[in-house]
């Protein structure tokens, strides 16, 4: 008769004494494997296994509720509404669990819960690798997808698994049309005329080729991805279209030129003006000459400025520039003197490729800069005649010809010239072309030198020092012994002289009031002569200025007339001390 498991096991739990019996039920909990614990409804732990003491460092008659307080409370709604809980997270230093939470019924009461924990540490783990996975993807299908190269990716078979919206556009072909086929299969189908897939495949090396889908042409690369083994697990095709690229290589490289060319000329050619660009013109013969530059520069003559160096014939040409008609286009300003010979011709008409031993580019010149504009040439005087006839020619039919080049092309530039220089004279000697002369004399104008116009030397004075004190951020005045030495000096250079020389006083002074003692020596020999009487001071400047000024003429005068501290301090009836302080306060050596 077979033997029944179950009324043999109720026979040995009949038989055994209670230590046995404690024994088997402490051996089961253990065999689990995973961490269980029985609680009371008091919140203490009746029963723990090996796991939950080795782990979770809880024993029996240890209290849930100081272990863990977050447990506790789900242990309490369990035993509340006697339903089971899964999945409550617990932590115990690192390592993480979940955990079963069910109630114990005696009967109908409940006596207390079991509660399972089950290590996640690694799961956990592996759903963040996995999180992380998934967020890599997204991120990577989003910059395929947004790349202007076209982008095909096919498997180890040949087969395409991926194609972008940028392949989509240059092959004009839809995706839906494309995945799943083989790189064969898309020739075939008339998708492709020529597939570097298959040369990958084939060569198992990277491949370039060109192609022209659709009458585009496209740099197409097919790169191979390789496995541990060496065998092709993914070839990557990127395809770059270069139409617009090789239609327009020329004329970018032409612009490129002639900006670079602009920008440089700019900054090492022109002179740069001050900001106001203030004319002060007090004397008639200055007031004549800025209503003359007004009236030419509505018309579209060449204009010849003559005058001394440092005039500002620049400036005029800017004033011309700026109520002209072309004031909206650029005027491109050349200094003649400053350009070497050999190269004067290549600067003004620009070359070609290969017109010369470095001409590695072709270049525009100066004249197709100024297209629209005007062209300032500066020191007109010192063009070479062999430069002379080609501008001459452009003058007549406005055609420019780039050295190497054999087509001519129309540029429309109007045409200023200055020069300090006489042109008839140098007409005369056969230095200059008459007919040149003619072509740029249509409208001369005369700019006066400092010597001409007196009436205008004092508030171009006033208003460079102004002007340089304010960039320094200071308020400084001339004495009057200083105003009349700069008005009684003749000033060969002209207003560049002027201004350079206001800048230098204005930054080299320590006070506030430049002082005879801070011109430069050729302003002493007048300086030494007697003095007038210290009358009329500026009305600008306050007591203490004039003070300070008055003082400080009487001390240079000592220090020259006496030569060390001590007899002036005896002449003056000052102690010497006194004199050492104020010599250091003027800068009086």
């Amino acid at each position: 008769m077979t033997e029944n498991p179950d009324t043999h096991i109720k026979a040995y739990g009949d038989t055994v004494d209670k230590t046995h019996q404690d024994a088997f039920n402490a051996a089961q909990y253990n065999a689990m494997g995973d961490g269980v614990i029985s609680v009371n409804t008091s919140g203490i732990v009746v029963l723990s296994d090996r796991v939950s003491r080795e782990s979770i460092d809880i024993y029996p008659g240890s209290s849930l509720s100081e272990h863990f307080p977050p447990l506790w409370s789900t242990v309490v709604e369990t035993m509340r509404d006697r339903r089971p809980r899964f999945e409550l997270s617990v932590q115990r230093g690192e390592t993480s669990f979940l955990v079963t939470v069910s109630p114990v019924l005696v009967g109908s009461e409940v006596a207390g819960a079991i509660c399972v924990f089950v290590e996640n540490t690694d799961l956990e783990v592996m759903t963040r690798q996995l999180r992380s996975f998934r967020e890599l993807t997204k991120e990577l299908a989003a910059v395929i997808d947004s790349s202007s190269e076209g982008l095909w990716v096919y498997d180890g078979n040949g087969i395409v698994l991926r194609i972008n919206p940028a392949a989509e556009r240059l092959n004009r072909v839809k995706k839906e049309n494309v995945l799943g086929l083989t790189a064969r299969e898309l020739i075939d189908q008339g998708f492709i005329e020529r597939s570097v897939g298959l040369e990958v495949f084939e060569s198992k090396a990277v491949v370039n080729m060109l192609q022209n889908p659709m009458g585009r042409k496209l740099i197409v690369t097919g790169t191979p991805v390789f496995d541990d083994e060496g065998r092709i697990i993914r070839v990557v095709v990127s395809e770059r279209d270069i139409t617009e690229i090789d239609k327009l290589q020329r004329e970018l490289e032409d612009q490129e030129a002639i900006k670079g060319q602009f920008w440089h000329h700019m900054l090492e050619q022109q002179q740069v003006e001050l900001a106001s660009h203030t004319v002060i013109a007090k004397s008639a013969c200055m007031i004549k000459a800025l209503r003359q530059a007004v009236k030419v520069s509505s018309a579209e003559s060449s204009v010849l400025i003559l005058g001394e160096s440092g005039v500002g014939k620049g400036l005029f040409a800017d004033l011309i520039h700026k109520n002209s008609n072309r004031s909206g286009k650029p005027m491109i300003k050349i200094n003649c003197g400053a350009i070497p010979e050999s190269l004067i011709e290549s600067e003004l008409f620009g070359h070609e490729r290969g017109a010369f031993t470095g001409a590695q580019t072709a270049k525009p010149g100066y004249l197709e800069l100024a297209d629209e504009g005007i062209l300032f040439l500066d020191e007109i005087a010192e063009l070479p005649l062999s430069s002379q006839v080609k501008l001459l020619r452009f003058l007549e039919d406005g055609r420019v010809t780039r050295l190497g080049g054999t087509a001519g092309r129309t540029v429309n530039v109007r045409i200023i010239a200055a020069t300090h220089r006489d042109l008839e004279k140098m007409v005369a000697e056969k230095t200059f072309r008459l007919d040149l002369y003619y072509r740029l004399n249509v409208i001369p104008l005369y700019i006066p030198s400092l010597k001409e116009r007196q009436d205008c030397l004092l508030p171009l004075i006033r208003h460079y020092i102004d002007y340089f004190g304010s960039k320094i951020g200071r308020q400084v005045r001339l004495a009057r012994a200083a105003t009349d030495a700069l008005l009684a000096y003749s000033y060969p250079g002209n207003v560049r002289e002027l201004m350079n020389l206001c800048e230098r006083l204005v930054v080299m002074s320590e006070t506030d009031v430049i002082d005879i003692q801070d011109l430069p020596a050729q302003f002493f020999a007048r300086a030494a002569e007697p003095a007038q009487p210290m009358t009329g001071w500026p009305r600008e400047m306050t007591l203490e200025q004039i003070l300070e000024s008055v003082e400080r003429t009487l001390l240079a005068d000592a220090m020259k007339e006496h030569g060390n501290q001590y007899r002036i301090a005896e002449a003056m009836g000052i102690n010497q001390s006194t004199v050492a302080r104020k010599l250091k306060k003027y800068g009086i050596s």
